[in-house]
């Protein structure tokens, strides 16, 4: 009969959390980034970058390079100006995804185009399963695909379910919770995987338990051995996103 081993779980802190201020941006780092660099957190697994980013009026990223990197951004507030070297442009506005894998090389800008308002957001990169490949853009709008209490997928090796089709072993999902006028906690189940038995689950807002952790606001948790199938359980109306990583 085969072991199964019981999920470990390591807590990220939002407030211990590396950070940056360039006056145009302040910056929280998950994990080591720029100038942050701490042993310890390097990423996890394929998850590099974890970014929690807030843009000052006007202020943006100039145009610059990338390569080989799944870049996912995540627009919380504001608004963000999008232009690539394929030819794409967009504003990005709250509850919008952007997906960029930058393959073989792909040069873009991102600014907030807002005379008044911040913009914030995370950016999160994972590692290609393989080098090079024709760059890829797309957009997501959760207002039309997102589902309350229930987790959906967005992006997968695959392309399963309607998901985008990424280039990593790794699915990720938005969750949302709300409890209406009960008040009642909301309980999402994340599905047994034995080809993706580790996750991440990063807090955009609101409360959660997971696996005896409690978690708010911004802080992240990292699950390995997850080969059962395990609970997401929200304590207020809360928004998250979730990956399954090999």
């Amino acid at each position: 009969m085969r072991e199964i081993m019981a999920p470990t779980t390591t807590k990220r802190v939002a407030a211990e959390r590396g950070r940056a201020d360039h006056g145009w941006l302040q910056a929280r780092f998950t994990f080591s980034f720029s100038g942050y660099f701490d042993p310890d957190h390097m990423g996890f697994k394929s998850l590099r970058v974890m970014n929690n980013d807030t843009i000052q009026q006007e202020g943006g990223f100039p145009t610059h390079p990338h390569s080989d990197m799944e870049i996912f951004t995540y627009i919380i507030e504001g608004q963000l100006e999008h232009r690539d070297s394929l030819g794409h442009g967009a504003v990005l506005v709250p509850g919008n995804l952007q997906y960029m894998s930058a393959g073989s090389g792909i040069e873009h800008s991102e600014f907030n185009p807002s005379k008044t308002e911040q913009t914030h957001l995370y950016q999160i990169w994972l590692h290609p399963n393989k080098p090079g490949g024709t760059p890829r853009y797309m957009e997501k709008h959760l207002a039309e695909i997102a589902k309350p209490n229930d987790l959906t997928l967005l992006y997968s090796g695959d392309g399963r379910d309607g998901s985008t089709e990424i280039r990593q072993d790794a699915e990720i999902f938005f969750g949302q919770t709300e409890s209406g006028d009960t008040g009642a906690d909301q309980t999402v189940t994340v599905p047994a995987s034995e080809k993706m038995s580790h996750a991440w689950i990063q807090v955009i807002s609101g409360n959660v338990s997971v696996l005896g952790e409690s978690l708010s606001t911004a802080d992240g948790l990292a699950v390995e051995d997850a080969n059962e199938a395990f609970e997401i359980t929200a304590t207020a109306d809360s928004k998250f996103l979730l990956f399954r990583l090999s």
